[in-house]
């Protein structure tokens, strides 16, 4: 225990040394883009509530409503007494939404890709997943046993040769990606990947989480703005981002939602979403399906952003509402960062290993709450700062 301790110490002088050592901010309250901190108000670009939606009325009417007739928790897991009616209405809405056969949903988006992939991969088969894929896909690839191989960020040349040298060694291949990236707002190419999918004999798994809510005609992510539903296998999402609620989903064939509800160990073993969190998601896919202003607002402040920072000499890549500003230096970084909380605005640096060494941002989450005015604001406030 004393080594252990040790380590423990060694670790966190390090960190704290490095200027890495990662700490909570317990906010008093979150209102209309807006958080409040030890007394004092941010404009907040940390939010995944790109809609506005997490306050919304309706959202918060029908979480209430659930409230008063279920009570605060499910009590039990899903394959005991924790499944409820209203579970069922959310997996066929989001299955409708998805334009998929069926859907199963889990406790959070961290959660599904870790049951998804360990419970439908094995050491027999091969999965080839993006270098800049979440944290969850890579532990989700590695707990599965999988033969794991990354191709260069949305580099489908590299992607190509990967699976020419190792498909065939392997019984079932998976090729893995984000539809939006989470530190570069970036996409890939989807069609072309449907096209090596279909050429190697592989599955194709999208992770949505930073695309659903925003694109696509009735808001459901990439994979409808690109008409790819039928071809691509794996739909996950989330409903904590840009839907404004908590959990997250698979749409899939009905055949592989029935596999992962025997064989998924973060589903089987874990207590069920609470009826409140579900009645608020369903009433997100609702909004989001007849207000699409919001998302087309968003898109728009986010390319007016960009293009101001652009025109300043910033390099600024992607094309989403996620606005990473590259710095490069760490504590260049980190010290921009703190100038601009000091100014009253929330945004965090992002550093390695979450980003690739040399690539220290600023990221900007962009949402419905944040006008024209304050994004010229905010652009003028990071020229100004000299570090």
């Amino acid at each position: 225990m004393e080594h252990l301790d040790q380590e423990i110490e060694t670790f966190l002088k390090t960190r704290e040394q490095e200027g890495r050592l990662r700490k909570l901010h317990p906010f008093s309250s979150r209102k209309r883009g807006t958080i409040y901190f030890q007394g004092k108000e941010y404009i907040d670009f940390s939010s995944n509530d790109y809609l506005g939606l997490a306050g919304h009325p309706l959202l918060v009417e029908e979480a209430q409503k659930a409230l008063q007739e279920f009570g605060v928790g499910s009590a039990a897991s899903r394959l005991l007494s924790g499944d409820f009616e209203i579970h069922h209405h959310l997996e066929e809405n989001t299955a409708k939404f998805k334009n998929k056969e069926s859907c199963l949903v889990f406790n959070s988006g961290y959660q599904a890709n870790l049951g998804i992939l360990s419970a439908l991969y094995t050491k027999n088969d091969v999965i080839f997943s993006d270098r800049l894929n979440h944290a969850s896909i890579v532990d989700g690839i590695l707990l599965s046993g999988a033969r794991f191989y990354r191709f260069r960020h949305n580099d489908l040349n590299h992607l190509e040769i990967l699976l020419k040298k190792e498909r065939n060694k392997f019984k079932k291949a998976l090729l893995v990606t984000e539809t939006i990236f989470s530190m570069d707002g970036d996409r890939p190419d989807l069609k072309a990947l449907v096209v090596l999918k279909e050429k190697y004999h592989c599955q194709l798994m999208v992770d949505e989480a930073h695309a659903t809510g925003i694109y696509g005609k009735n808001g459901s992510g990439l994979v409808e703005e690109e008409g790819l539903s039928e071809n691509i296998d794996l739909i996950m999402g989330t409903f904590g981002k840009a839907l404004g609620g908590f959990g997250a989903y698979l749409a899939a064939s009905k055949k592989t939602v029935t596999y992962l509800i025997n064989t998924a160990r973060s589903f089987i073993y874990s207590t069920a979403l609470p009826p409140a969190i579900i009645a608020a998601n369903l009433a997100s896919l609702e909004i989001v399906k007849k207000e699409p202003e919001q998302r087309k607002k968003l898109l728009a402040s986010a390319q007016y952003f960009r293009q101001l920072l652009k025109n300043k000499g910033f390099i600024v890549p992607g094309s989403s509402q996620i606005i990473p500003v590259i710095i490069g230096e760490n504590q260049k970084t980190v010290q921009l960062a703190q100038a601009l909380q000091k100014k009253g605005y929330w945004v965090l640096p992002i550093r390695p290993p979450t980003v690739p060494q040399g690539e220290a941002r600023l990221r900007f989450s962009l949402t419905c709450n944040h006008q024209d005015d304050t994004l010229r604001r905010l652009t003028d406030d990071i020229c100004q700062i000299r570090i």
